[in-house]
């Protein structure tokens, strides 16, 4: 059996009833519980709103710190986090949701971050290669916070988590958020969990 079959090429994102900056993440044998944007899901994101786009986003590419330990991430291709690297959110920009150099007027996400958010990230298509201003920007897949506090709009898993999940991806791994209704038992804890 070749190594590549056995990659996730299927993540499966779907809100907890009654929660909306919780839900699971689905993938494989793997049930992980992880942190959506503080309004929930929407299929009508705007910049700003606090939401997390319901859809099917391609993961592109990852982002590891070089200072850190580096982690293994299956076939979705990783590149190194500079000290001046930014992510623009600024609609009236020409960079809009785009890699910028900092320091930047329009950027207004430090990649770069102290909390360990970004230690290993992955950018997702939503609004990349067919840009809308105004309908969201810096969508990743990161590092939840301590608790699975809400995202900015991301959706966030423990950092334990991640390291089972990211060596198992495949190259074209895809994303789908908010596919089915929500599941009605919330996550009690941010561990992996079998189904």
């Amino acid at each position: 059996m070749k190594r590549d079959s056995l990659r996730l090429r299927t993540l499966r994102v779907l809100p907890c009833a009654g929660q909306p900056a919780r839900g699971w993440l689905i993938a494989g044998p793997l049930r992980i519980a992880c942190a959506l944007g503080p309004a929930g899901l929407s299929r009508d994101k705007r910049e700003g709103d606090g939401a997390t786009p319901a859809g099917r986003f391609r993961l592109l590419w990852g982002y590891y710190r070089p200072d850190r330990q580096r982690p293994p991430a299956g076939g979705v291709p990783l590149r190194p986090l500079r000290r001046d690297q930014g992510w623009c959110e600024d609609p009236a920009s020409g960079r809009y949701n785009r890699p910028v150099r900092i320091p930047a007027a329009d950027c207004t996400d430090q990649m770069r971050r102290d909390d360990a958010l970004y230690d290993l990230v992955f950018v997702l298509d939503h609004n990349f290669s067919r840009r809308c201003k105004g309908r969201g920007s810096a969508i990743f897949f990161h590092l939840a916070r301590p608790g699975l506090t809400p995202t900015a709009g991301c959706v966030a898993i423990a950092a334990a988590d991640m390291r089972k999940l990211a060596p198992r991806l495949a190259r074209g791994a895809t994303m789908q958020i908010g596919w089915r209704a929500p599941i009605s038992r919330p996550p009690s804890s941010p561990r992996a969990r079998r189904r």
